[in-house]
């Protein structure tokens, strides 16, 4: 990584919440704590499975929350708040590890390089930055997400927002999701319909490096 990206890294958390604390009807299952990830391990930095995010962020966030319970929906967060040392174990794996154990479930049609060229991982994310969430729908009634046509973290056109051979239903249940999203000041991703970034970010130029931990936040 360049020395000016290096400068632009800070571990300062005093701009966070949790967001278990700030919107508890928000359900969580943080994937890179876990080894169901398109690597196959926890990923570095992850020390709890929780999401965090800027204050700004999570007030958003909590606006949307808020909308999608009153129409029977609640949102599921997969990732929140990516140190930058997690964006690292990425790219290392990218170029240095051979392990494509994954590969069936989350890129099969794709090379591991690949996954850079076309921007489905990035080597400085905006994650980092603290504003940027990876959610889905939860239908109230069944307990179970909607169908977005691709789960989570499937890189290919398919996870496009604007793709459209998928079923009605799929494509209705990604754009309810984006239009909520949109609305409460949040800008999508276009190759990835589970990812959103606060629109007006209150760290634009800074990537945050302390370990995604709850506890961290109070120390």
């Amino acid at each position: 990584m360049s020395a000016d990206f290096e400068k632009k890294v800070i571990m300062d958390p005093s701009g966070f919440v949790s967001l278990a604390d700030f919107v508890p009807s928000i359900v969580q299952e943080i994937r890179y704590h876990s080894t169901y990830n398109f690597i196959g391990d926890r990923i570095d930095g992850y020390e709890e499975p929780c999401a965090l995010l800027t204050i700004e962020a999570a007030r958003a966030l909590k606006n949307a929350a808020n909308e999608m319970n009153v129409r029977g929906y609640r949102l599921k967060v997969f990732d929140a708040y990516r140190p930058a040392t997690a964006v690292r174990h990425f790219v290392l794996w990218g170029i240095e590890d051979t392990d494509i154990r994954m590969k069936p479930y989350f890129y099969p049609n794709l090379q591991k390089t690949e996954l850079f060229e076309k921007g489905y991982i990035a080597k400085q994310s905006s994650h980092s930055r603290g504003s940027a969430v990876d959610l889905t729908l939860l239908d109230m009634k069944t307990g179970k997400e909607l169908d977005m046509g691709s789960p989570f973290d499937f890189f290919g056109e398919v996870s496009h927002h604007d793709y459209k051979d998928i079923t009605p239903e799929q494509f209705n249940n990604r754009m309810m999701l984006q239009q909520c999203m949109v609305r409460n000041g949040f800008a999508p991703l276009d190759c990835e319909w589970w990812h959103f970034m606060l629109a007006d970010e209150p760290y634009p130029d800074t990537y945050f490096d302390f370990p995604v931990s709850a506890a961290y936040l109070k120390k």
